[in-house]
């Protein structure tokens, strides 16, 4: 298949470990702290150039402590700055993570957040095939801008995230990506808030209704659901880390890996088992970036 387009965020994840969440008034000790580069659209990157699968980024990095943090280590890691905006600035994710290792974030977004058409000028669009975006970005004011932008290019197969804020992103914007029939990639809690479904199974046959394509629900330890076009629904298991730090990343990596194996040519459920197991070795690291030693073994014939 044609490379991957990855447009959305990169940010700098302020990682806070903590027994518990603090309620008011309450004073608490953090355990650690440590700072990491991450964003969803980074993280889905990341893991697409870990398996050596076709993509380009498009990501505007900001100006400001964070953003010149989030240069830097883009540089350090031979990837392209395709958008630097240093006049405004970049923001953060602290990522408040308690003793289970479930998350909480607190998103300061920055320009990492935002879209111009602008940038996409040299990019040719049909070079590409599946294009991921995310409802963070969605949700700002310059979403709209994003949404058009794919309107005018319906050659490219969107494969959009509506992620934790997706009920709260305004209805126009939202049938308007529904309408360009994108491959969904969301969780289980996620997939009932936007919908008010009372499971996850009814969530997917209601989504699917309305972009009659695949329907990928991620359900933590028990793995996966999915809801494609003319074949039954199914579940896709996996194997549960006994060892897990935090989940920071997870989602984004799964939605990655799932990327990089159907531009590889895997079929779609062989795709969602291999990305089940890497999210849940991700799972057993720090931070979201899961390092290249703890890959699991590429399925098939096709090595990364």
């Amino acid at each position: 298949m044609k490379p991957a387009l990855i447009i959305g965020s990169t940010c700098v994840d302020v990682i806070i470990h903590l027994d518990h969440l603090p309620v008011t008034t309450e004073n608490l000790h953090p355990t650690s702290q440590s700072m990491a580069i991450g964003g969803c659209a980074y993280n889905v990157a990341y893991i697409i150039r870990l398996l050596n699968a076709p993509h380009t980024f498009i990501s505007p990095v900001g100006g400001g402590m964070y953003g010149d943090y989030v240069a830097s280590c883009l540089t350090a890691a031979g990837i392209p700055i395709t958008v630097r905006v240093p006049d405004q600035e970049n923001g953060c994710c602290y990522c408040l993570v308690e003793a289970s290792g479930e998350r909480t974030f607190l998103s300061y977004h920055g320009v990492e957040y935002s879209f111009d058409e602008a940038w996409m000028k040299p990019w040719e669009s049909h070079s590409f095939g599946l294009t991921y975006v995310c409802g963070l970005e969605i949700e700002e004011p310059t979403g709209i801008h994003l949404i058009s932008w794919l309107e005018k290019h319906s050659e490219l197969t969107v494969c959009y995230a509506p992620g934790p804020r997706g009920c709260r992103i305004p209805r126009e914007k939202t049938d308007r990506l529904m309408a360009l029939s994108p491959i969904l990639h969301i969780n289980e809690q996620e997939s009932m808030e936007l919908t008010g479904a009372s499971d996850y199974m009814e969530a997917a046959a209601r989504l699917h209704d309305r972009t009659h394509n695949a329907v990928i629900i991620t359900l933590g330890e028990n793995g996966a659901y999915c809801l494609e076009k003319d074949t039954p629904p199914y579940h896709v298991a996996v194997t549960p880390n006994p060892h897990v730090v935090d989940t920071i990343g997870a989602g984004d990596s799964h939605a990655g890996t799932l990327l990089a194996c159907l531009t590889k040519g895997l079929p779609l459920k062989q795709s969602i088992a291999y990305a089940n197991q890497v999210a849940s070795a991700v799972t057993g690291v720090s931070g979201a970036s899961l390092p290249p030693h703890l890959l699991p073994p590429f399925p098939g014939r096709l090595q990364p």
